[in-house]
């Protein structure tokens, strides 16, 4: 069959696919949220520490936060792994 005979045929012609214009246009929103987020949160801000302090802006802040939690979570989660593991039962 030639390329000419296929796209004639209505079973090959490609159609509108709306699940992939949702999936464009979410990750188009995601994208400019991400970006407004960061606009939003580029103030400076003051953070004491015990023995320093440190100037950083909100954005910084808000994603060590979050890498702190992440890091905790995971560690959390394989103590209670091991400490399950070690239980008789």
């Amino acid at each position: 069959m030639r390329l000419r005979d296929r796209v004639a045929d209505p079973e090959t012609r490609e159609t509108f696919q709306p699940k992939l214009w949702v999936t464009v246009a979410a990750l188009a929103l995601i994208c400019a949220y991400i970006v407004a987020f960061i606009a939003k949160n580029d103030a400076e801000v003051t953070i004491h520490f015990i023995l320093f302090t440190a100037h950083t802006s909100v954005i910084w802040l808000i994603l060590f936060t979050l890498a702190i939690g992440i890091v905790g979570g995971l560690l959390l989660s394989q103590l209670y792994r091991r400490r399950r593991g070690h239980q008789p039962g």
